[in-house]
């Protein structure tokens, strides 16, 4: 198959769809209970250099919980999936953790701003990039989860974001069009924030997925906090319910809120004050750093930093808004 143009970014994460398959092969299938906590999950999955992929959309259903950890850990060197990330990506920005991402949307909070350490990271070049579209990172996922070596898709093709990828341009064996191959992508860790999970990991996602069975899929290990863990016979009862299967989850652990300050369809809206917090704590690194230490550091956990905004009180008025 003749190349007929290649983008120039750098391929962080090894297109190695046989390896993968043969490492989901021997995964063990018994119906078990992964019941974990967040400490012991980051400890053991997490590693310094691994890549790293953040589920949910936007401000929605992020696994704050998860994000707080690595940080509060110190890892580092991190490689990162930004596929419309916005305040994970800032959390991790923040902390020191990422050193490569594949971008498709980072560094803005939607109408919120820009994250200023998250910009000045760029500025500086402490962060390699290599950039896609959102569409074609799901694309990436999709192809990670079906164990093949890539993607082929009409988009990029003719554009900068094409130039500064690591995607190549081709000629359809079948058509004799030209089309685009995305690499596949399959992540070292997913942390994903669900509505609910039973003990062995299905999962309940309410409201927008976008690519999270296929980002769940494709990761060689899947995280789950969710917001209660429910019997097995939820899902059984109706399989309608499973928005992940549990031969796609390592970990599952409850925590309650656990994707604050972002929106959780249904149960409460994003906490805009808090975030407008972060965004003016970012523009000295003396104010960022206090943030972090009251946040983050001198937190032992996410239940500490939640009570700290406010706890059970605050989620009801966000529930309200929710609701309105």
């Amino acid at each position: 198959m003749d190349i007929i143009s290649k983008g120039k970014g750098e391929l962080f994460s090894p297109v190695e769809p046989f390896a993968f398959r043969e490492s989901r092969k021997n995964f063990n299938r018994g119906q078990r209970n992964k019941i974990s906590t967040v400490s012991e999950a980051v400890e053991k999955y997490v590693k310094n250099g691994s890549y790293l992929a953040s589920g949910g959309f936007g401000t929605n259903r992020i696994a704050t919980a998860l994000l707080h950890e690595v940080v509060r850990t110190r890892k580092k060197n991190l490689a990162f999936a930004g596929h419309t990330t916005t305040h994970d990506y800032e959390i991790l920005v923040a902390g020191g953790c990422i050193d490569r991402v594949d971008a498709a949307y980072i560094v803005g909070l939607e109408a919120r701003g820009l994250s200023t350490c998250a910009r000045k990271a760029h500025q500086n070049g402490e962060i390699q990039v290599t950039e896609w579209s959102n569409a074609a990172l799901a694309w990436r996922l999709a192809a990670g989860a079906r164990c093949i070596p890539f993607m082929p898709v009409y988009v990029l093709a003719g554009t900068d974001t094409f130039e500064y990828s690591a995607a190549i341009q081709t000629e359809c064996p079948f058509t004799k069009t030209k089309v685009t191959l995305v690499p596949a992508l399959n992540p070292d860790v997913a942390l994903i924030h669900v509505h609910r999970a039973d003990e062995m990991g299905n999962c309940e996602i309410e409201g927008i997925t976008v690519a999270d069975q296929d980002l769940a899929a494709a990761s060689k290990v899947t995280i789950i906090t969710c917001e209660e863990i429910v019997p097995t016979d939820y899902f059984r009862d109706n399989p309608s319910r499973t928005s992940i299967p549990w031969i796609n989850v390592d970990a599952v652990i409850e925590v309650k809120n656990g994707a604050y300050p972002a929106n959780m369809a249904g149960l409460y809206f994003s906490d805009e004050a808090h975030l407008a917090e972060w965004l003016n704590a970012e523009k000295t690194p003396e104010s960022l750093q206090e943030l972090l230490d009251k946040y983050i550091y001198d937190c032992k956990d996410f239940n500490e930093y939640f009570e700290k905004c406010g706890g059970q009180k605050r989620i009801m008025e966000l529930y309200e808004e929710e609701h309105e």
